[in-house]
């Protein structure tokens, strides 16, 4: 269920993008940031480089997360964002990922879950992230 998890967040974080300030000069890899600058961490497009993930990106592979997220990412953590990093990070990362899990092993006890015939792949990039026409599965009774 981790697994699954972790891959949908990887394709579908629930934000598209977040904005920090830098408080004094830093360096991120080759490029100098001036202090009391704003900028946006694309938390949407690092899970599709193919150069952080591999030429498979586009694919739901859960097994990619087997051996957890620093295998997944070749220890680089900060290519799997869904829920940020370090002290600014989400404060109910664990309690949405249980949360999850609950609801997620609740259901499939009782259903097996198809999407609808009608259902067209289409996002919309709003405060966050969600399917422009909903989520349109059909449940069937176990």
């Amino acid at each position: 269920m981790s697994m699954i998890i972790n891959e949908s967040l990887r394709l579908y974080a629930p934000v598209y993008s977040i904005v920090r300030e830098t408080k004094k000069k830093v360096r991120i890899g080759k490029v100098k940031l001036p202090a009391n600058m704003q900028f946006y961490i694309p938390i949407h497009a690092l899970p599709h480089d193919p150069q952080l993930w591999g030429e498979d990106t586009h694919i739901f592979k859960p097994e990619r997360f087997a051996e957890g997220v620093a295998k997944a990412t070749n220890n680089n953590i900060a290519s799997f964002l869904a829920f940020s990093l370090g002290p600014r990070s989400c404060v109910d990362c664990n309690f949405a990922t249980t949360e999850v899990k609950v609801a997620l092993s609740m259901i499939l006890q009782r259903y097996r879950i198809t999407l609808s015939p009608v259902y067209a792949h289409a996002l919309v990039h709003l405060l966050t992230i969600h399917p422009a026409h909903g989520l349109q599965i059909i449940l069937h009774p176990i």
